[in-house]
């Protein structure tokens, strides 16, 4: 650890946090992957206030910065990442619905919003049942499934901005939301977003539930991985170029790319992040050569040399 991380776990260990700071925090429990290094300092902040103490914190440190939610779409290298990161206790996980507006915390996860939507009587984030990810990171990354996406009914959202300490509501034009992307910095942490769903006059909402809970587990794998680990090119999926190419199935160490979508890679228990990396980097280079296809990450790639993957 730095001199500068040091004097930072000093300033932090100042501060009222109900769980503290961390050194060393392991990170591979923290992600979906269940791979990787550990976090130089970690804090999990329970309260607005607790994270509004520590962004005065660390807004006098220049350091990098790395906000977790539920790590599903998240690969940190094995040597890990040396700097602070930043989860949502349970208080950032709350859920409230006023009539077709409903305001969520940056930690509640995905799922959970779904189905509470549905059961009020609304529509237009169904497709979220099946994406094991938080409001937080759904929102930086623009998530979505099913032929949808966040920017489609998100309005705003509240966000602490760790690099200045200031706290402000950015507007979804702020946002700047494209395929995967935001205009979101690892400095800042989606505190809660607010959605603008519709009524549902169908009440074929819980159906819709189903089934999409059904087609996942039918055309996607369980186990330990990342969700989709490259974004699709325009007119093509990236999962059927990868299958093109012949790499469905192909192992590197103690990664695959999974024998139930090519889009997939799939970690070994105990396995290696930089194994999973180096596949990757196998699976753009073999489609770039054979396709001239470039295919561009998904998953977000922290520690490693190379974080956007060739």
């Amino acid at each position: 650890m730095n001199d500068v991380l040091r004097v930072l776990a000093k300033d932090l260990r100042k501060i009222s946090l109900t769980k503290g700071c961390q050194e060393e925090h392991p990170l591979g429990a923290l992600s979906t992957y269940k791979v990787g290094g550990s976090a130089a300092l970690f804090v999990q902040v329970e309260s607005p206030e607790e994270l509004q103490n520590v962004a005065s914190v660390t807004a006098r440190h220049d350091v990098c910065f790395l906000v977790i939610g539920r790590g599903s779409n998240l690969l940190v290298a094995d040597q890990g990442f040396t700097g602070l990161v930043v989860q949502l206790g349970a208080d950032f996980e709350s859920v409230s619905l006023e009539e077709a507006t409903v305001t969520a915390g940056g930690a509640a996860l995905l799922p959970v919003v779904a189905r509470q939507s549905v059961q009020a009587g609304l529509q237009g984030f169904a497709w979220a049942v099946g994406v094991p990810g938080s409001i937080g990171g759904a929102v930086r990354m623009n998530a979505g499934g099913h032929g949808a996406e966040m920017k489609e009914v998100l309005q705003s959202v509240l966000v602490v901005d760790l690099s200045t300490g200031e706290t402000s509501r950015w507007s979804k034009s702020d946002l700047a939301l494209g395929y995967r992307r935001s205009a979101l910095k690892p400095c800042h942490v989606v505190v809660e977003a607010t959605l603008l769903l519709a009524a549902d006059g169908t009440g074929e909402g819980p159906q819709e539930l189903t089934e999409i809970v059904q087609w996942r587990r039918n055309n996607q794998p369980g186990g330990q991985n990342a969700g989709s680990v490259f974004a699709n090119p325009s007119n093509d999926s990236a999962g059927r170029l990868i299958e093109s190419v012949g790499l469905k199935g192909h192992r590197l160490g103690t990664a695959e790319v999974s024998t139930k979508h090519a889009n997939f890679i799939q970690a070994d228990p105990q396995g290696r992040a930089d194994d999973i990396y180096a596949l990757m980097q196998l699976v753009q280079k073999k489609v770039l050569e054979e396709t001239g296809v470039a295919l561009q990450a998904e998953t977000v790639m922290v520690g490693f040399v190379d974080e956007h993957g060739g």
